[in-house]
């Protein structure tokens, strides 16, 4: 009886060891919090004498390692920095200037902060850019 079903068995058991691997398998992208709610930021909020409107944005090496990291481009940089809401609570001053963190959804629907340092002749520096919402694995200093 059990030389019967003894191919059954191995077929199962093959079954359950494929769907355990496949299981347990590891990815090499971070896990993402699944959010099934929608974040609506304003668009734009005035906050002292931040200039969205500016001729040159200029990316520091920090911020370039950044956005390649978290897979941000520099066209959904321009869209927070158009739309994105600057976040009051964490702008900071030293004595390189201010930073003012903006934040918002992009068109791919990462939830990110950008943090810009305004600088003369009508132009702003990315400082860096955070995904709030996926802890990307990332060598940037």
């Amino acid at each position: 009886m059990f030389k019967k079903y003894l191919p059954y068995f191995i077929l199962l058991a093959a079954g359950f060891l494929l769907w355990f691997v496949k299981k347990h398998q590891a990815s090499s992208y971070p896990k993402q919090k699944n959010t099934n709610t929608e974040i609506v930021l304003p668009a734009v909020q005035p906050a002292e004498n931040f200039n969205r409107n500016v001729k040159n944005i200029i990316y520091s090496k920090h911020a370039h390692c950044r956005m390649d990291c978290r897979h941000i481009d520099e066209t959904e940089v321009k869209e927070i920095l158009a739309t994105g809401h600057i976040n009051t609570n964490k702008i900071q001053e030293d004595e390189r200037g201010k930073t003012y963190p903006l934040e918002g959804i992009t068109h791919d629907k990462q939830h990110v902060r950008i943090v810009f340092a305004p600088k003369e002749n009508n132009t702003v520096e990315v400082v860096t850019c955070i995904d709030l919402d996926t802890d990307w694995p990332c060598n940037c200093k």
